[in-house]
């Protein structure tokens, strides 16, 4: 597994505790409506009624179609948003910057969603590779994102880096984690950008 990430490049302006810093629940959205209607377009056309979705960084809200999903298990930092979700089945807290490894069974899923919050991944090599494992055989990841971050919690590769090199990145770590780009979204739905990338277990 590649490391994708030099140390200058995982390091970020407030290296304090991730979990002190999203204590306080956020209960608003980290995009405009343009971008999340959009997002859950995306999401209406890759994934299936009865999926089983593993939503990764998730919140209070997880832009999900109003379909009947098998299980819907919700991964954060604030035990208020994820209570707050309606969308989720379960839930769990942890921080995947401490601890990449996840509390879930191999082939447990057929859709993983990372909405808005890959830019704060210090080790998204290992966070990716977690994905692989959890998939069912060719599940799919979506990860989506636009210009918007907490700049002292975003790491130095994503904050220097224009959109295409995002997107570059996020294509790294697809690749780190042993999955394959499939396809790549980029659109401005309204005042935000929107990217989501696409990639399938192999």
């Amino acid at each position: 597994m590649a490391s994708v990430l030099t140390s200058l490049g995982r390091s970020r302006r407030d290296e304090g505790d991730d979990g002190a810093f999203y204590d306080s629940p956020r209960f608003v959205t980290h995009a405009d409506d343009g971008f999340i209607e959009k997002l859950t377009i995306i999401y209406a056309s890759v994934l299936s009624p009865g999926d089983r979705i593993f939503d990764c960084m998730s919140s209070w809200v997880s832009h999900l179609p109003d379909e009947d999903y098998g299980r819907t298990v919700g991964h954060g930092l604030n035990e208020a948003e994820l209570t707050a979700n309606d969308a989720l089945d379960e839930w769990f807290v942890q921080d995947l910057n401490h601890e990449q490894s996840l509390p879930l069974d191999d082939d447990a899923f057929d859709a993983v969603l990372c909405a808005l919050s890959v830019q704060y991944l210090q080790y998204p090599g290992a966070v990716f590779s977690e994905f692989d494992r959890i998939l069912a055989p060719q599940g799919r990841v979506v990860i989506s994102f636009t210009n918007r971050m907490f700049p002292t919690k975003a790491v130095r590769a994503w904050r220097v880096a224009d959109m295409d090199e995002r997107t570059t990145l996020v294509e790294a770590y697809c690749d780190a984690g042993g999955l394959t780009v499939t396809e790549t979204i980029t659109a401005q739905p309204e005042n935000d950008p929107l990217v989501a990338v696409i990639a399938q277990q192999e």
